[in-house]
């Protein structure tokens, strides 16, 4: 009962309050001067987003920060101390190695095979197919997909019949291959898990190079294939720098999805098998250990770390603009 009344709320209560508010909105307007309501108009508007911002984005910053500083329960300030944990413990120290071992791979590889992807799939009829088939793993929710790869890395000792679907085709195919425990040997299962983050968003990549691609005008290929240029020369110098600010942006998001992965390593190892990553981490201070105030360091580390690659993108964008 609770939840049919909640989607009811949400369903006809919110729709009715916003018509209502844009209502009385118009109704204060209308009695003010014209120079005055002209004024308001647009602070009245967009009032109802920034209270939505200020409370859900801007507010639970700042009190994480605050929290940041304090101690399990938040009742005592112990200054850097959680900070002190987050840069000196061990366990987080190989949860940076980690992350930064995804940096290192995951957002190069992703961005070269959807750039390989779209570009070779512009030249087939069946273009559409292709970025579908290769976009379908976004439908998928990264706990799914967990799942899924789970099945596909699941290990039997050799000399057992093998129920994971890796190991079963390779030894299908190779017979003297002995079966491995992707998940579990490291560092091979750091590699795994990166695998399926590639699976995840080489789609996403994809869809938005391949829109890139299709703002290259037509003429000036055709102009450069008619000067004599092959299509290596005719990417390298024309197609590659023209897409460089769509690439800059496809690969800014995949290094702040890098930073915050969580969902696969917790449904894959749970950061078992030196395995961990930073958020996963976070997630075990909070509702494992209980203690608001590491939770809440590593949360703000998290934050400064997205920050400069926020600031290269407002950048980027700032140049473009005058370009234009």
């Amino acid at each position: 009962m609770d939840r049919l009344l909640l989607a009811l709320v949400v369903i006809i209560g919110v729709p009715a309050a916003t018509v209502l508010y844009a209502w009385l909105v118009e109704q204060l307007l209308a009695r003010l001067p014209d120079r005055v309501a002209k004024g308001l108009r647009p602070w009245l508007w967009i009032a109802p987003a920034m209270v939505l911002l200020l409370s859900f984005l801007v507010y639970p910053v700042i009190r994480t920060v605050v929290l940041s500083f304090m101690n399990a329960n938040s009742t005592t300030f112990v200054g850097l101390e959680n900070f002190r944990y987050t840069f000196t413990d061990s366990l987080m120290l190989s949860a940076f190695r980690n992350n930064l071992v995804w940096l290192l791979i995951f957002p190069p590889v992703v961005v070269t095979i959807a750039l390989l992807i779209a570009v070779l799939a512009d030249r087939v009829k069946y273009e559409g197919l292709v970025k579908a088939v290769v976009f379908i793993p976004m439908a998928i929710s990264f706990v799914a997909a967990g799942v899924i790869w789970k099945l596909m890395y699941d290990y039997q000792p050799a000399g057992r019949a093998q129920t994971g679907t890796l190991n079963a085709f390779l030894m299908g195919i190779f017979p003297d291959f002995e079966p491995v425990a992707w998940l579990i040997n490291y560092p091979i299962n750091n590699a795994a898990l990166i695998v399926i983050g590639l699976w995840m968003w080489t789609g996403f990549s994809t869809v938005i190079l391949s829109a890139g691609l299709k703002g290259i005008p037509d003429e000036l290929l055709e102009a450069s294939r008619i000067d004599g240029a092959n299509e290596f020369q005719i990417f390298r110098h024309i197609t590659f720098p023209l897409l460089s600010s769509t690439i800059a942006v496809v690969l800014t998001t995949q290094v702040i999805s890098v930073l915050k992965i969580f969902d696969i390593i917790y449904v894959m190892t749970n950061g078992n098998f030196n395995t961990d990553v930073i958020a996963n981490i976070m997630y075990k201070q909070l509702f494992t250990f209980h203690h608001l105030g590491r939770a809440s360091a590593i949360a703000t580390v998290l934050l400064l770390l997205t920050i400069p690659v926020m600031i290269f993108n407002v950048r980027r964008f700032n140049v473009q603009e005058e370009l234009r």
